[in-house]
């Protein structure tokens, strides 16, 4: 609307802008979301918030516990290490961490209940939904990123192509061409973040599958691993799965 503001910004002239955009023959307008599927995206960013939860206490937990020595790995794997620790009368802890550290353990525990509980009825959703089953055949893509892409992406017959999908989630690299000289930069990262994030991360489970294996069935892809850095390839790998 901005190009089409006369001047001074007033109601007038705003609404004057609104009507000349309109009228604009590739203006692009954003489809209104259905309740069903705005329930879709509540579930989702209920899912990603407490995951998000779970990871700040446990950090905070491997925090305190290095003060007292207590060194742990990274991630919810080492959540069993943590507790072990605490419940084992031979460590050196003072009473107050230990009853601290069980409150962490158990704010912990409800939200890898309720995390699991969201994750199954995703996972039932695409099984029930033709459109999410076909997504997660898709290597890299499970319930929670088709559940994303349900939920966010507007209808995918907006899209002449899956390359101008890509283009709208970011996965494409920024131009900067003038003058019949094109130069490209890195991703534009424009668009939808949670599904491009989704994307990369499912696209580095399958790469770090490939590293693991020593090889992978599609031979672009083992030979894209074996020349570029994993994130690099991890983003090739989202572009061509949109």
């Amino acid at each position: 609307m901005k190009p089409f503001v006369k001047r001074q910004k007033n109601d007038n002239a705003d609404a004057e802008a609104i009507a000349e955009a309109a009228l604009r023959p590739t203006m692009r307008f954003v489809a209104v979301k259905s309740a069903e599927t705005q329930g879709r995206a509540v579930a989702f960013r209920t899912h990603q918030c407490l995951v998000r939860q779970r990871t700040q206490l446990v950090n905070a937990l491997r925090g305190h516990l290095a003060e007292f020595g207590l060194v742990a790995p990274k991630g919810p794997a080492s959540l069993k290490m943590l507790e072990n620790a605490l419940e084992d009368e031979a460590t050196d802890l003072p009473r107050p961490v230990r009853e601290m550290g069980t409150i962490y353990l158990g704010q912990i525990a409800r939200l890898a209940e309720a995390i699991k509980q969201l994750a199954d009825e995703l996972e039932a959703a695409s099984k029930t939904d033709a459109q999410l089953r076909r997504l997660c055949t898709i290597p890299g893509i499970g319930p929670v990123t088709a559940g994303a892409v349900s939920a966010f992406a507007p209808d995918l017959d907006t899209f002449a192509s899956g390359r101008n999908f890509a283009a709208w989630l970011g996965l494409v690299p920024r131009q900067r061409s003038t003058g019949g000289k094109t130069k490209l930069g890195s991703v534009s990262k424009m668009g939808q973040t949670d599904i491009r994030r989704l994307l990369i991360v499912g696209a580095m489970s399958v790469i770090r599958w490939v590293v693991r294996k020593g090889g992978s069935p599609n031979r672009g892809l083992a030979a894209l691993v074996a020349r570029k850095p994993k994130m690099v390839a991890a983003v090739a790998l989202a572009n061509s799965e949109r």
